[in-house]
Protein backbone atom coordinates (compact mmCIF):
# COMPACT_ATOMS: atom_id res chain seq x y z
CA UNK A 1 0.00 0.00 0.00
CA UNK A 2 2.75 2.41 1.08
CA UNK A 3 2.84 6.35 1.32
CA UNK A 4 1.42 7.92 -1.57
CA UNK A 5 2.57 11.30 -1.43
CA UNK A 6 0.10 14.41 -1.49
CA UNK A 7 0.04 17.78 -2.03
CA UNK A 8 -2.05 20.75 -0.26
CA UNK A 9 -3.30 21.60 -3.61
CA UNK A 10 -4.70 17.84 -4.16
CA UNK A 11 -5.91 18.25 -0.75
CA UNK A 12 -7.54 21.60 -1.13
CA UNK A 13 -9.56 19.77 -4.15
CA UNK A 14 -10.85 17.25 -2.27
CA UNK A 15 -12.45 19.75 0.14
CA UNK A 16 -13.85 21.51 -2.82
CA UNK A 17 -15.38 17.99 -4.22
CA UNK A 18 -16.41 16.95 -0.16
CA UNK A 19 -14.40 14.09 -0.62
CA UNK A 20 -11.61 15.47 2.48
CA UNK A 21 -10.80 12.22 5.09
CA UNK A 22 -10.81 14.56 8.22
CA UNK A 23 -10.66 12.82 11.84
CA UNK A 24 -9.23 14.31 15.45
CA UNK A 25 -5.11 13.31 16.13
CA UNK A 26 -6.45 10.62 18.84
CA UNK A 27 -9.06 8.95 16.44
CA UNK A 28 -6.14 8.58 14.12
CA UNK A 29 -3.25 6.94 16.41
CA UNK A 30 -6.29 4.68 17.21
CA UNK A 31 -6.65 4.00 13.54
CA UNK A 32 -3.13 2.98 13.11
CA UNK A 33 -3.05 1.12 16.02
CA UNK A 34 -6.06 -1.20 15.51
CA UNK A 35 -5.23 -1.89 11.71
CA UNK A 36 -1.52 -0.18 10.37
CA UNK A 37 0.08 2.87 9.73
CA UNK A 38 0.24 2.51 5.96
CA UNK A 39 -4.17 1.97 6.43
CA UNK A 40 -4.13 4.96 8.58
CA UNK A 41 -2.87 6.94 6.29
CA UNK A 42 -4.33 5.93 3.20
CA UNK A 43 -8.18 6.31 5.53
CA UNK A 44 -7.47 9.92 6.59
CA UNK A 45 -6.19 13.05 4.81
CA UNK A 46 -6.03 16.14 7.70
CA UNK A 47 -6.13 15.45 11.03
CA UNK A 48 -7.77 17.95 13.77
CA UNK A 49 -5.62 18.40 16.84
CA UNK A 50 -6.52 20.37 19.54
CA UNK A 51 -5.12 21.50 23.28
CA UNK A 52 -6.69 23.85 25.82
CA UNK A 53 -4.43 25.63 28.55
CA UNK A 54 -4.49 27.98 31.03
CA UNK A 55 -3.57 31.51 29.81
CA UNK A 56 -2.45 34.70 31.53
CA UNK A 57 -0.24 35.74 28.74
CA UNK A 58 -2.40 38.04 26.56
CA UNK A 59 -4.20 41.16 26.12
CA UNK A 60 -7.55 42.29 24.91
CA UNK A 61 -7.46 45.06 22.41
CA UNK A 62 -10.57 47.24 22.35
CA UNK A 63 -10.76 50.15 19.74
CA UNK A 64 -13.88 52.69 20.67
CA UNK A 65 -15.79 54.90 18.42
CA UNK A 66 -15.18 58.51 19.15
CA UNK A 67 -17.10 60.49 21.70
CA UNK A 68 -18.70 64.34 21.62
CA UNK A 69 -16.68 65.85 22.67
CA UNK A 70 -13.43 63.96 21.82
CA UNK A 71 -11.57 62.21 23.99
CA UNK A 72 -7.75 61.20 23.59
CA UNK A 73 -7.76 58.25 26.01
CA UNK A 74 -4.68 58.18 28.26
CA UNK A 75 -6.35 55.84 31.38
CA UNK A 76 -8.99 54.07 31.27
CA UNK A 77 -10.59 50.70 33.80
CA UNK A 78 -13.48 48.61 32.11
CA UNK A 79 -15.12 45.86 34.75
CA UNK A 80 -12.88 47.44 37.25
CA UNK A 81 -9.54 46.31 35.69
CA UNK A 82 -7.41 48.55 34.36
CA UNK A 83 -6.82 49.36 30.83
CA UNK A 84 -3.71 50.21 29.04
CA UNK A 85 -4.24 54.42 26.95
CA UNK A 86 -2.26 55.75 24.61
CA UNK A 87 -2.52 53.20 22.04
CA UNK A 88 -4.29 55.70 19.76
CA UNK A 89 -7.32 58.38 20.29
CA UNK A 90 -9.69 55.68 21.28
CA UNK A 91 -7.73 52.61 21.41
CA UNK A 92 -7.09 50.66 24.95
CA UNK A 93 -5.99 47.62 25.97
CA UNK A 94 -6.41 45.17 28.40
CA UNK A 95 -4.42 42.54 30.15
CA UNK A 96 -5.84 38.87 29.95
CA UNK A 97 -4.36 38.35 33.88
CA UNK A 98 -5.29 39.89 36.97
CA UNK A 99 -3.05 40.61 40.27
CA UNK A 100 -2.57 37.76 42.57
CA UNK A 101 -3.61 40.56 45.13
CA UNK A 102 -7.10 41.52 43.46
CA UNK A 103 -9.81 41.20 46.37
CA UNK A 104 -12.69 41.16 43.78
CA UNK A 105 -10.65 38.03 42.48
CA UNK A 106 -10.87 39.27 38.92
CA UNK A 107 -8.62 40.14 35.64
CA UNK A 108 -9.09 40.46 31.90
CA UNK A 109 -10.63 37.73 30.64
CA UNK A 110 -13.40 38.54 33.60
CA UNK A 111 -14.72 41.45 32.27
CA UNK A 112 -14.13 39.73 28.67
CA UNK A 113 -16.61 36.71 29.78
CA UNK A 114 -18.83 39.56 30.71
CA UNK A 115 -18.94 41.08 27.43
CA UNK A 116 -19.82 37.62 26.01
CA UNK A 117 -22.31 37.27 27.82
CA UNK A 118 -23.91 40.40 26.70
CA UNK A 119 -23.04 41.68 29.81
CA UNK A 120 -21.92 45.86 29.94
CA UNK A 121 -19.21 46.54 32.27
CA UNK A 122 -18.89 49.89 33.17
CA UNK A 123 -16.19 51.94 30.87
CA UNK A 124 -14.43 54.31 33.05
CA UNK A 125 -11.63 57.14 30.39
CA UNK A 126 -9.57 59.77 31.66
CA UNK A 127 -8.30 61.80 28.76
CA UNK A 128 -5.11 64.76 29.08
CA UNK A 129 -7.19 67.21 27.24
CA UNK A 130 -6.10 68.88 23.58
CA UNK A 131 -7.16 71.26 21.74
CA UNK A 132 -9.28 68.91 19.54
CA UNK A 133 -9.64 66.22 21.92
CA UNK A 134 -11.04 68.73 25.05
CA UNK A 135 -12.66 65.94 26.51
CA UNK A 136 -11.22 64.77 29.86
CA UNK A 137 -13.72 62.09 31.52
CA UNK A 138 -16.08 59.82 30.23
CA UNK A 139 -17.96 57.33 32.01
CA UNK A 140 -20.21 55.09 30.68
CA UNK A 141 -21.60 51.15 30.07
CA UNK A 142 -20.14 49.43 27.53
CA UNK A 143 -21.83 46.69 25.47
CA UNK A 144 -20.11 44.31 23.26
CA UNK A 145 -22.61 45.85 20.11
CA UNK A 146 -20.58 49.37 20.91
CA UNK A 147 -17.02 48.28 19.82
CA UNK A 148 -15.62 49.02 16.81
CA UNK A 149 -12.96 46.20 16.93
CA UNK A 150 -11.97 44.17 19.79
CA UNK A 151 -9.12 41.39 19.45
CA UNK A 152 -8.03 38.99 21.83
CA UNK A 153 -4.37 38.47 21.03
CA UNK A 154 -2.87 35.17 22.73
CA UNK A 155 1.18 35.78 23.38
CA UNK A 156 1.69 32.06 23.90
CA UNK A 157 -1.30 30.66 21.87
CA UNK A 158 -0.26 27.41 20.64
CA UNK A 159 3.04 25.84 22.24
CA UNK A 160 4.40 22.05 21.34
CA UNK A 161 4.55 20.58 24.62
CA UNK A 162 3.79 21.28 28.07
CA UNK A 163 5.51 20.88 31.55
CA UNK A 164 4.82 18.24 35.01
CA UNK A 165 5.09 21.17 37.90
CA UNK A 166 6.28 19.26 41.55
CA UNK A 167 6.98 21.02 44.61
CA UNK A 168 9.78 19.43 47.07
CA UNK A 169 8.41 22.42 49.22
CA UNK A 170 6.55 21.39 52.65
CA UNK A 171 3.12 22.95 52.30
CA UNK A 172 1.26 24.50 49.50
CA UNK A 173 2.06 26.08 46.55
CA UNK A 174 0.53 28.57 44.91
CA UNK A 175 1.57 28.10 41.11
CA UNK A 176 -0.11 29.32 37.59
CA UNK A 177 -1.48 25.62 37.36
CA UNK A 178 -3.22 25.04 40.22
CA UNK A 179 -1.62 24.48 44.02
CA UNK A 180 1.37 22.08 44.62
CA UNK A 181 1.65 20.40 47.37
CA UNK A 182 4.60 19.16 49.30
CA UNK A 183 7.45 17.44 49.40
CA UNK A 184 5.74 15.53 46.09
CA UNK A 185 2.43 15.40 47.26
CA UNK A 186 1.01 16.43 43.11
CA UNK A 187 1.84 17.07 39.96
CA UNK A 188 -0.13 18.58 37.33
CA UNK A 189 0.93 18.42 34.07
CA UNK A 190 0.34 21.64 31.36
CA UNK A 191 0.26 19.62 28.26
CA UNK A 192 -2.62 17.69 26.38
CA UNK A 193 -0.12 14.57 24.84
CA UNK A 194 -1.13 13.14 21.50
CA UNK A 195 -4.34 14.65 21.16
CA UNK A 196 -2.32 18.57 21.46
CA UNK A 197 -1.04 20.29 18.15
CA UNK A 198 2.63 20.84 18.79
CA UNK A 199 2.77 16.39 19.56
CA UNK A 200 1.15 15.98 16.88
CA UNK A 201 2.45 18.59 14.24
CA UNK A 202 6.48 18.19 16.01
CA UNK A 203 7.99 22.08 15.47
CA UNK A 204 5.06 23.38 14.22
CA UNK A 205 6.03 23.57 10.89
CA UNK A 206 2.70 23.53 9.21
CA UNK A 207 2.21 27.12 10.91
CA UNK A 208 3.57 29.71 10.31
CA UNK A 209 2.56 33.90 10.18
CA UNK A 210 -1.36 34.21 8.48
CA UNK A 211 -2.25 30.38 8.90
CA UNK A 212 -6.34 29.75 10.35
CA UNK A 213 -6.45 28.23 13.57
CA UNK A 214 -9.49 27.62 15.44
CA UNK A 215 -9.49 30.16 18.88
CA UNK A 216 -12.47 29.15 21.21
CA UNK A 217 -14.25 28.56 18.20
CA UNK A 218 -13.89 31.34 16.20
CA UNK A 219 -11.43 31.60 13.16
CA UNK A 220 -8.04 33.07 14.28
CA UNK A 221 -5.02 33.43 13.03
CA UNK A 222 -1.13 33.02 14.04
CA UNK A 223 0.62 36.16 13.90
CA UNK A 224 4.09 34.57 14.05
CA UNK A 225 6.47 33.60 17.00
CA UNK A 226 5.03 33.35 20.45
CA UNK A 227 6.83 34.48 23.95
CA UNK A 228 9.37 31.51 24.61
CA UNK A 229 9.94 30.62 21.11
CA UNK A 230 12.84 28.35 21.07
CA UNK A 231 12.40 25.70 18.42
CA UNK A 232 15.67 24.24 18.91
CA UNK A 233 14.62 22.87 22.39
CA UNK A 234 16.08 18.80 22.97
CA UNK A 235 13.53 16.89 21.33
CA UNK A 236 12.97 12.99 21.24
CA UNK A 237 14.74 10.94 17.78
CA UNK A 238 10.74 11.12 16.53
CA UNK A 239 11.06 14.94 16.21
CA UNK A 240 8.90 15.48 18.89
CA UNK A 241 9.98 18.24 21.61
CA UNK A 242 10.92 17.38 25.61
CA UNK A 243 10.06 20.40 26.61
CA UNK A 244 7.60 23.44 25.38
CA UNK A 245 9.39 24.46 22.31
CA UNK A 246 8.17 26.05 19.52
CA UNK A 247 5.44 28.42 20.65
CA UNK A 248 3.12 30.98 18.31
CA UNK A 249 1.31 34.07 18.87
CA UNK A 250 -2.96 34.06 17.75
CA UNK A 251 -4.99 36.71 16.95
CA UNK A 252 -8.50 36.53 17.00
CA UNK A 253 -11.62 38.87 16.93
CA UNK A 254 -13.42 38.79 20.01
CA UNK A 255 -17.17 39.02 18.26
CA UNK A 256 -16.27 35.11 16.97
CA UNK A 257 -15.47 33.73 20.46
CA UNK A 258 -17.67 30.90 21.67
CA UNK A 259 -17.74 31.00 25.29
CA UNK A 260 -17.98 27.33 25.74
CA UNK A 261 -14.03 27.13 24.91
CA UNK A 262 -12.89 29.72 26.97
CA UNK A 263 -13.17 29.97 30.47
CA UNK A 264 -12.42 32.61 33.17
CA UNK A 265 -10.64 31.18 36.55
CA UNK A 266 -8.72 32.49 39.13
CA UNK A 267 -5.64 31.06 40.57
CA UNK A 268 -5.14 31.62 44.72
CA UNK A 269 -1.82 33.21 45.08
CA UNK A 270 -0.95 33.78 41.13
CA UNK A 271 -3.99 35.40 40.38
CA UNK A 272 -6.74 35.72 37.11
CA UNK A 273 -5.80 33.32 33.99
CA UNK A 274 -8.05 31.88 31.06
CA UNK A 275 -8.70 29.02 29.82
CA UNK A 276 -8.65 28.24 27.00
CA UNK A 277 -9.27 25.52 23.66
CA UNK A 278 -7.17 26.18 19.95
CA UNK A 279 -7.30 23.49 17.33
CA UNK A 280 -5.40 23.50 14.35
CA UNK A 281 -5.61 21.07 11.25
CA UNK A 282 -2.15 18.80 10.30
CA UNK A 283 -1.83 18.06 6.59
CA UNK A 284 -0.86 14.40 5.62
CA UNK A 285 1.37 14.96 2.99
CA UNK A 286 3.66 11.53 3.16
CA UNK A 287 5.43 9.43 5.77
CA UNK A 288 7.12 11.82 8.28
CA UNK A 289 3.85 13.30 9.00
CA UNK A 290 1.94 9.98 9.62
CA UNK A 291 4.35 8.76 11.54
CA UNK A 292 5.10 11.92 13.67
CA UNK A 293 0.92 11.80 14.18
CA UNK A 294 0.79 8.55 15.31
CA UNK A 295 3.07 8.49 18.48
CA UNK A 296 0.78 7.49 20.98
CA UNK A 297 1.13 8.83 24.87
CA UNK A 298 3.22 6.12 25.92
CA UNK A 299 6.03 7.51 23.99
CA UNK A 300 6.11 11.06 24.07
CA UNK A 301 7.62 12.74 26.80
CA UNK A 302 7.29 15.92 29.27
CA UNK A 303 9.80 17.57 31.87
CA UNK A 304 9.08 17.39 35.48
CA UNK A 305 10.45 20.77 37.15
CA UNK A 306 10.52 22.06 40.82
CA UNK A 307 8.60 25.16 40.62
CA UNK A 308 9.31 25.51 44.62
CA UNK A 309 12.47 26.88 43.81
CA UNK A 310 12.04 30.73 42.42
CA UNK A 311 14.76 30.70 39.42
CA UNK A 312 14.42 31.24 35.80
CA UNK A 313 16.56 27.51 35.48
CA UNK A 314 14.46 25.16 37.94
CA UNK A 315 15.80 21.75 39.13
CA UNK A 316 14.08 18.89 37.19
CA UNK A 317 13.27 15.41 37.35
CA UNK A 318 14.01 14.24 33.96
CA UNK A 319 10.78 13.13 31.75
CA UNK A 320 8.03 11.01 32.30
CA UNK A 321 5.19 9.94 29.53
CA UNK A 322 1.71 11.06 29.06
CA UNK A 323 0.84 7.57 29.17
CA UNK A 324 1.53 7.69 32.89
CA UNK A 325 0.04 11.62 33.16
CA UNK A 326 -3.20 10.02 32.21
CA UNK A 327 -3.49 6.90 33.82
CA UNK A 328 -2.60 9.95 36.99
CA UNK A 329 0.26 8.87 38.37
CA UNK A 330 3.96 9.27 38.17
CA UNK A 331 7.36 8.90 39.51
CA UNK A 332 9.73 11.14 41.13
CA UNK A 333 12.30 10.87 42.89
CA UNK A 334 11.65 6.96 43.80
CA UNK A 335 8.14 8.62 44.71
CA UNK A 336 5.28 7.14 43.26
CA UNK A 337 2.66 10.75 43.42
CA UNK A 338 -0.58 11.29 41.53
CA UNK A 339 -1.03 13.34 38.58
CA UNK A 340 -3.68 15.33 37.33
CA UNK A 341 -4.15 17.51 34.24
CA UNK A 342 -3.82 21.44 34.42
CA UNK A 343 -5.32 21.70 31.13
CA UNK A 344 -8.70 20.67 29.88
CA UNK A 345 -9.10 17.44 27.47
CA UNK A 346 -12.66 17.54 27.39
CA UNK A 347 -12.61 20.91 25.99
CA UNK A 348 -9.84 20.07 23.52
CA UNK A 349 -11.46 17.20 22.21
CA UNK A 350 -14.99 18.63 22.02
CA UNK A 351 -13.22 21.78 19.84
CA UNK A 352 -11.12 19.11 17.55
CA UNK A 353 -14.28 17.18 17.24
CA UNK A 354 -15.73 20.89 15.72
CA UNK A 355 -12.68 21.11 13.50
CA UNK A 356 -13.06 18.40 11.96
CA UNK A 357 -16.95 19.04 11.02
CA UNK A 358 -15.89 22.20 9.80
CA UNK A 359 -13.23 21.14 7.66
CA UNK A 360 -15.47 18.78 5.97
CA UNK A 361 -17.78 20.79 4.84
CA UNK A 362 -15.76 23.60 3.93
CA UNK A 363 -16.20 26.06 6.32
CA UNK A 364 -12.68 26.05 7.55
CA UNK A 365 -9.84 26.53 5.40
CA UNK A 366 -6.81 24.48 5.05
CA UNK A 367 -3.49 25.79 6.23
CA UNK A 368 -1.99 29.13 3.41
CA UNK A 369 1.31 29.33 5.50
CA UNK A 370 1.63 32.64 4.51
CA UNK A 371 5.19 33.13 5.95
CA UNK A 372 7.58 30.33 7.53
CA UNK A 373 7.50 30.26 11.44
CA UNK A 374 11.05 31.25 12.39
CA UNK A 375 13.76 28.71 13.78
CA UNK A 376 15.97 30.98 15.23
CA UNK A 377 14.85 31.69 19.25
CA UNK A 378 15.87 31.40 22.50
CA UNK A 379 15.69 33.30 25.96
CA UNK A 380 17.77 36.35 26.74
CA UNK A 381 17.63 36.58 30.33
CA UNK A 382 17.77 39.89 32.08
CA UNK A 383 21.16 40.55 34.20
CA UNK A 384 20.88 43.52 36.75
Amino acid sequence: MGFAPRTPDQLLERQRLGTLQVCTALDFRRRAASSSLEQAYADTDVLAAASCDFTDQGQIWISLGPCDPPLRIRQARLGGISAGGGYGAAELCLPLGGSSDDPQRRGGIHVLDELLQGEQPLLELQGEGTTLQPRRELQTALASDQLSQARLLLARGITENGVVAVSSREGLLASPFGGLLGPFGNALFSGCGARSIGLTMPGLHQLGAGSAVLVAGGRGHVLGPGGGHQPQTRRQASGHARAPGASLALSVAVSELNRQWIRPCWFDGHGAAALVAVAAPVLLLGEQEARQAAVPDEELEAPVLDYSIPRRIRPGFGTVSYGELMAGAIQVDGQRIPAAPACSLKLADSLARELVMQLQDGRFPLPARLEPLSQQGRLHPLEG
